[in-house]
């Protein structure tokens, strides 16, 4: 496997790994921040880089340069493979990036192989995308599945989406392909806060892969800062006329309404993104 480094690489088996990637499929950081949050909890420590020079174009995702000591170093955006210990002795794996640019194909092998070296045996990918839904409302968290056995058993569903998709959709389809029982889970995101990162929607997420594995959270600094998350956008909205109305909007609507077609957006959130740039094109200035 020419395009990972190896740390260490531990013996395991029957293990889970959980992959998330920032960019097109994260919005509001739920999705990578629900990853961390999951490193976190169960201690999970470095075994393996991706070498980005092969998936990424650096003229768009640029490595960064950090001084420790005195001494220059250049941090690259190396996708990471962790490894720690859920809570009933399971081998917790996670992935974790930025979402490579290039050879989408190549890549998806090397998380495959990585998988399939770390004795892997459940793959769950998390993505975030942007609905017409409220910042206070629940965050909707639908799970889909090309396992037809694993959809019956928890209540899942195949995916019936066609159009463009992110390297999550990728992935989804060459773990399935590869054998593993793969399962994506996906929240809702405020589409007029889509700048702002959404604690709440990672939480829900965490919340969704633990409840998905049988296993328990606990209190968290995550559970803080999704608590907080509702009254900071409420400052927010009330110091913007556009988005206050907007957000109204969105309330006066029905809750079926809101998550009206929702499955056919899961990959695709470029069609939400054009109605508020229309309904902010509509507002007269004050």
């Amino acid at each position: 496997m020419g395009h990972l480094d190896w740390l260490e690489r531990p013996e395991l088996s029957d293990a889970v790994l959980i992959a998330a990637f920032s960019g097109w499929n994260d919005a509001g950081d739920a999705a990578t921040e629900s990853a961390k949050f999951l490193r976190r909890r169960f201690r999970s420590h470095p075994v393996a880089q991706v070498d980005p020079e092969y998936f990424y174009d650096f003229a768009s995702v640029r490595p960064s340069v950090r001084l420790t000591e005195g001494e220059r170093h250049i941090d690259w955006p190396r996708p990471e493979v962790r490894v720690g210990e859920l809570d009933d002795g399971r081998p917790l794996v996670t992935m974790l990036g930025v979402e490579p640019r290039l050879r989408w194909r190549t890549f998806c092998d090397v998380v495959v192989e990585t998988a399939e070296t770390l004795g892997v045996s459940t793959v769950v990918t998390l993505g975030a995308l942007l609905t017409d839904t409220h910042h206070n409302a629940p965050v909707n968290v639908v799970g889909a599945s090309n396992n037809a056995a694993l959809n019956l058993t928890m209540g899942l569903r195949q995916s019936t989406y066609e159009g463009p998709t992110g390297i999550i959709g990728v992935l989804n389809d060459a773990c399935h392909r590869a054998g593993f029982s793969s399962v994506s889970f996906w929240a809702t995101v405020p589409t007029y806060v889509h700048n702002y990162p959404s604690p709440k929607a990672a939480l829900a997420l965490a919340e969704r892969v633990a409840q998905f594995l049988g296993i328990t959270l606990g209190e968290s600094e995550l559970h803080s800062a999704a608590a907080n998350y509702g009254r900071q956008i409420d400052e927010l909205v009330a110091g913007d006329n556009t988005l206050a109305q907007y957000a109204q909007q969105i309330l006066e609507e029905s809750a079926a309404e809101a998550v009206e077609d929702f499955s056919e957006m899961v990959e695709n959130p470029d069609a939400l993104m054009s109605e508020l740039e229309q309904f902010l094109r509509q507002q007269e200035p004050d």
